[in-house]
């Protein structure tokens, strides 16, 4: 049997120390959401239909380097952290955004188990593409029949 995994390590700046207690204690009570423990009254509304994907890490970074929080996972929860991610940015630097890269693995070779995607993510706005998607659709293009030059085309050239 296989082992598959979605890994991802970023660090998302926060301009306060408060800011990063803010978001660890955050990160805490929606891990504990997904044991079991209830949902508090004023747990975020935009984070409560992502609290099962929840599958992620949360650590201070050393503020000597950026402030900020560093998330990271071998176990994916992607719609989660973008999730996460997009409130702390409506809360703490509405104007600001970040970057988010993973990759997709596997412990056998699989013909599908490999890729990644990456996100940009904004207070207003996420945006993701797919390694897999993108592949896709590049290939469904190429293989879409060219249309001919018409006469006055070719004459034209």
């Amino acid at each position: 049997m296989a082992d598959y995994f979605t890994n991802f390590s970023l660090i998302v700046p926060l301009p306060t120390e408060e800011a990063v207690e803010y978001a660890i204690q955050l990160a805490e009570h929606a891990s504990g959401i997904q044991l079991g423990n209830e949902m508090a009254a004023d747990f975020p509304e935009s984070l409560r239909d992502v609290t099962d994907d929840w599958l992620f890490e949360t650590d201070a970074n050393d503020a000597s380097q950026n402030r900020g929080l560093w998330l990271h996972s071998s176990n994916g929860g992607i719609d989660a952290v973008c999730a996460f991610i997009q409130h702390l940015l409506q809360r703490f630097t509405p104007e600001g955004h970040v970057t988010l890269e993973w990759s997709n693995d596997c412990s056998k070779p699989r013909v599908d188990a490999f890729g990644g995607g990456a996100a940009l993510i904004t207070a207003r706005k996420i945006k993701t593409i797919n390694t897999g998607e993108w592949l896709h659709r590049e290939v469904t293009r190429l293989r879409k029949p060219r249309r001919k030059p018409s006469a006055k085309e070719r004459t034209a050239a």
